[in-house]
């Protein structure tokens, strides 16, 4: 590999997220990489930085080209200059939308399990948590379209958030399944935001549906969310887009996202995001590689090692859903366990929605040498905690 996934580094005394944890514990928890974003971009950043001066900043035409090529080149969807607006992040974004597309006390519908801060954009603006919850069956997931049809005909539901690909579950909704819910949407004029955060980093070999590609009435009712920030780790960079071919409703949110102060770039959120998708593509085909190689270890560790613990299937996303329900209903018990037992810093499910209480959250996107130590903590805790249980 040209690139060094393998190197340990050390994230402790720069005010990380995930690593402002006491010493002995070990992060596998908020959706951030340990690795090093991609050369390419730091040394865009550092050329930046020696200019030296960081004043107001604009949004410049290489910033469209970059996400109108990535996403030809990639995804096989043709977007315009015009469908593009500049924000400083996705769930900013999902914030703004939920104010300006919607009222207070109307619906807005989730597939649970699903990202948990879905429900602090909707919950902290005064509307409703509509739940369809997916159909979990032999291990995969899938949408209930039944309930679903049931949900977006209640008159207060205005608004769907689509999550393509689906974190937690690593699940990548195929043309079909996306078709239907853009014929549901439109049938019952529920407006759907699809955050595809996740859509670069699906395994070696599989790529996801833009749901914007998908048809006609997928493209005319839709708020896409993009960002190169999940992808290539400069999530701290605060730069997204927003992509909506609808010049009613892009006008709508073009105003929520300028009265929200969300719509300027900082004095490097620009450049990164143009370095990404211009010279990143060699770095991310290797990432997708580690990242394929890293969870197919810990489902080999989980069959071997973890009895009563099912890891399940993922496609897209670094992120793997344990199912739990072979040694507790209560995973939220267990992961305080863990926690307190091992130091290791996992996700319980119930955080992603009722359907999950029986899973955990684990994000294996890390040098493998760290990912071990986390599988043997695990492993030993479980141990202890099925042992404490009476479950052995």
């Amino acid at each position: 590999m040209k690139y060094d996934f393998d190197r340990m580094t050390d994230r402790r005394g720069v005010g990380s997220l995930k690593w402002d944890v006491p010493e002995r514990e070990l992060p596998m928890w908020v959706a951030d990489m340990d690795f090093e974003t991609a050369p390419e971009i730091i040394e865009a950043l550092k050329k930046r930085v020696e200019h030296g001066i960081f004043g107001y900043s604009v949004v410049t035409e290489d910033w469209y080209e970059a996400y109108r090529s990535w996403w030809s080149r990639r995804h096989h969807l043709e977007m315009e200059k015009e469908w593009l607006i500049f924000c400083t992040g996705i769930v900013p974004a999902i914030s703004s939308a939920v104010r300006k597309l919607t009222t207070v006390g109307e619906n807005v519908l989730v597939q649970t399990p699903v990202y948990n801060i879905f429900f602090n954009s909707i919950r902290n603006n005064g509307r409703n948590i509509l739940e369809s919850p997916l159909v979990y069956r032999d291990g995969e997931y899938s949408v209930d379209f039944g309930d679903l049809e049931e949900k977006l005909a209640n008159p207060q539901t205005t608004l769907m958030l689509l999550c393509n690909p689906h974190n937690p579950v690593g699940k990548i909704w195929d043309r079909e399944t996306l078709f239907r819910i853009g014929e549901l949407c439109a049938k019952h004029h529920v407006l759907v935001l699809s955050d595809e955060i996740h859509c670069d980093l699906t395994d070696p070999g599989y790529e996801y549906v833009p749901f914007a590609s998908v048809s006609q009435a997928c493209r005319d009712n839709s708020i896409t969310c993009l960002a190169p920030t999940k992808t290539f780790n400069i999530a701290g960079l605060q730069t997204a887009a927003v992509m909506v071919p609808n010049p009613v409703i892009r006008h709508k949110l073009d105003r929520g996202l300028n009265t929200d102060e969300v719509a300027e770039p900082n004095a490097f959120a620009v450049g990164a995001a143009v370095a990404a998708f211009q010279k990143g593509e060699e770095w991310l085909e290797e990432l997708r590689e580690y990242l394929s190689e890293n969870k197919r270890r810990v489902r080999e560790f989980a069959e071997k090692n973890l009895s009563g613990i099912k890891v399940v299937p993922s496609r897209a996303t670094y992120l793997l859903w344990l199912d739990c329900s072979g040694i507790t209903e209560d995973a939220g018990e267990l992961t305080a366990f863990i926690r307190r037992d091992s130091g290791l810093y996992l996700t319980e499910g119930e955080e992603y929605g009722a359907c999950g209480k029986a899973f955990i959250r684990l994000n294996p996107a890390c040098p493998r040498e760290r990912l071990l130590d986390g599988m043997r903590r695990l492993e030993e805790s479980v141990r202890r905690f099925t042992g404490k249980n009476g479950k052995e």
